[in-house]
């Protein structure tokens, strides 16, 4: 009927989902939406159609992005343990530490824990990388990524 291809018109439906469910993510005002598709070259009518659009479906299109959005566990608490085995029927003279954790965590209403064993050596080793992973946190570039993401 409007003598286009039905690929032509499969990318455009894609070019317009993604265009209303990256503005309602971002919650970007009307001044920075009209900005953002005035480059794509669109008639002034086009442009204030779009603008309608999007005005009248970000609470909504927010609200199925959040419902989609995968449910994570959230840290509850932690209780941990310090063994020390200083000898066996074998060896006399010993010492094996060993730490368990019990990490308590919540999704939605679940409450769910999990019970790790590790040595000391390993988890000062871990603590070591979680430490350098908030320091990578704290640079321009990590912060210009995660203010991109929301």
């Amino acid at each position: 009927k409007l003598n286009v291809g039905v690929d032509t018109i499969q990318r455009g439906v894609e070019g317009l989902m993604y265009l209303l469910t990256e503005s309602s993510k971002l919650m970007i005002s009307e001044v920075d939406f009209q900005e953002s598709i005035h480059v794509l070259g669109f008639s002034d009518e086009l442009n204030k159609s779009l603008l309608q659009l999007y005005l009248d479906n970000r609470k909504e299109i927010r609200s199925i992005l959040s419902e989609l959005a995968p449910k994570l566990l959230s840290y509850h608490s932690l209780e941990w343990r310090l063994d020390v085995q200083l000898a066996s029927r074998s060896l006399r003279q010993q010492i094996k530490p060993a730490v368990t954790l019990k990490l308590h965590l919540n999704q939605n209403e679940d409450h769910t824990a999990q019970v790790l064993q590790t040595d000391p050596s390993t988890l000062l080793h871990l603590i070591q990388q979680l430490e350098q992973a908030l320091g990578e946190m704290k640079t321009n570039h990590c912060r210009r990524i995660v203010r991109n993401m929301k």
